[in-house]
């Protein structure tokens, strides 16, 4: 599928009129689409902003989106696919990862001043990728016409305009205002980026599409681009999701769930890798809570701590906030804590942070729940891990700087290998008669055993546990989610825009 003109295959790229309309979504699906028409699939994003992410097979860096939409690609992870990471870690600050690595802690006005340079690296990534695949599906970032942004923004418009790629403008009809998202996202773009908007995909529609033929009638009457579809809500296709944005929507549904296995985790202000907990959500019989104000925590069957992105700034918020005597006042009486990451470091005695790399204090006193003491210190470990929980195997990964001691309580678990070089070691810590328990893995539920073994462990062993757990999971609803893509959408029309590509060399 190389296009005729020269060795780099085509692109396409989904922008969005904002966040969260759907482009990790869209992307996804359109990987696992073509990937099933015998293509050579690569998803690209040039530049991601979250604190959820993950680790390649060679133990580098990236953003979960791009490795879930390499999983629906059926291709292994690379940081080519996202060469840029940033990891927020205030309000005004980001860790900056460059291919896999993290080389910085910026403010967005130093950033800005290296914008180019980190251009220049991402189209090299990009140029890797369309030497090596029949297609690359771009992904963009936010909104695509932020006008106070749009010369420092090189994740949209301007990686499509160095692929020459045709966009696809994807709009969010659930949260109202679809029109003017489009007709207004249009308005605020120069007239040669708007000729490379190619058409649109309204996404989250509930109720009766039919209804809708006029809206998209109008749309098309209104820009003289053409509609690809319209994609109804579903509720039952089980993607992992990028953006913490969907966190607030679980906090909000947990107000009111109820049953004997209500298991809470706390929304810390920095949280990371917030899908580590999307099968216990799955498990039937189980209620999932991200809960963000302290309360009486004796109703829920366990309750979890889990990775941030700022371990020394989120203690201080639950010292502030009075989580900690909340939490701790659960564990003496006998419930059943977790830590995942962070939250590991943050249960035990002592952090120390004597290169400033958190904050310039030095070392704060943890929550005193486990007899570990944690320094903070580069390099980060970034590492696949394979563990056991005694006869019970699984996988996941690790993200994380610093070291944690134990002085007492045990391992958790037995670590086999750290990116496939085996190895004999051990991770984490249980103390409390094995009430309460801390980790460096994340992933570490998207093994069966070990998600059955925990649940046996907090009482909650019987529950119904889902179908299919990690990858054999997600290979499932990668399909399910294409075969919904493709029955709403005018595919026939999406794929003569990229034949018209491959034919002419050029977009434009």
């Amino acid at each position: 599928m190389k296009n005729k003109l020269h060795d780099k295959c085509p692109c396409v790229a989904v922008l969005g009129t904002g966040s969260d309309v759907g482009k990790s979504i869209i992307a996804t699906a359109l990987c696992r689409y073509f990937v099933n028409q015998g293509k050579a699939v690569a998803p690209f994003k040039a530049q991601n902003m979250s604190n959820n992410s993950g680790v390649t097979p060679e133990g580098l860096e990236m953003g979960r989106a791009q490795i879930v939409q390499a999983e629906a690609a059926r291709i292994s992870p690379g940081v080519d696919m996202n060469p840029v990471l940033l990891k927020p870690t205030t309000e005004y600050g980001s860790q900056v990862i460059v291919g896999g690595t993290a080389v910085a802690t910026s403010c967005a006005a130093d950033y800005y001043k290296k914008k180019d340079e980190l251009f220049e690296r991402a189209c090299q990534s990009l140029d890797t990728l369309r030497r090596t695949h029949d297609l690359v599906v771009i992904e963009g970032a936010g909104s695509c016409a932020e006008v106070n942004l749009l010369e420092h923004d090189f994740v949209n418009f301007r990686t499509a305009e160095y692929a020459d790629a045709p966009v696809i403008l994807v709009a969010d009809i659930h949260r109202g205002g679809v029109f003017a998202q489009i007709v207004g996202t249009l308005a605020c773009l120069p007239q040669a980026l708007q000729d490379r908007v190619a058409g649109f995909i309204i996404n989250r529609f509930r109720g009766d599409i039919s209804l809708f033929a006029g809206g998209a009638e109008w749309i098309e009457k209104q820009t003289g681009k053409p509609v690809f579809g319209v994609l109804p809500w579903s509720d039952d296709i089980v993607i992992e999701q990028e953006d913490s944005v969907v966190l607030e929507r679980s906090t909000a549904s947990a107000a009111g769930a109820g049953g004997n296995n209500r298991i809470a985790v706390i929304r810390l202000p920095h949280i990371s890798n917030f899908t580590d907990f999307d099968p216990l959500a799955a498990t039937g019989g189980i209620s999932l809570c991200f809960v963000e104000r302290p309360a009486d925590l004796s109703d829920y069957r366990a309750v979890i701590l889990p990775g941030s992105k700022n371990t020394l700034a989120d203690l201080a918020w639950l010292k502030k906030t009075g989580f900690d005597r909340e939490l701790c006042r659960y564990a003496e009486n006998g419930g059943h804590v977790l830590g995942v990451c962070g939250g590991y470091q943050m249960l035990g005695q002592r952090i120390l942070d004597p290169d400033g790399i958190e904050s310039p204090h030095g070392e704060a006193v943890g929550l005193g729940l486990l007899p570990a003491e944690t320094v903070l210190r580069a390099p980060k470990t970034t590492t696949l891990t394979r563990f056991a929980w005694d006869a019970a195997a699984g996988e996941g990964y690790e993200i994380h700087m610093g070291e944690t001691v134990r002085s007492g309580g045990a391992p958790l678990f037995s670590v086999n290998s750290r990116n496939m070089e085996a190895c004999d070691d051990e991770d984490g810590c249980v103390a409390e008669q094995g009430r309460v328990m801390g980790t460096y893995i994340h992933g570490l539920f998207d093994s069966a055993g070990i998600l059955e073994k925990w649940l046996s462990n907090i009482g909650a062993a019987g529950c119904r546990l889902p179908e299919h757990v990690g990858l054999a999971a997600r290979n499932r609803e990668y399909d399910r989610l294409a075969a919904h893509f493709a029955a709403h959408m005018n595919m026939e029309l999406i794929e003569q825009l990229m034949d018209q590509v491959i034919e002419q060399g050029i977009f434009t």
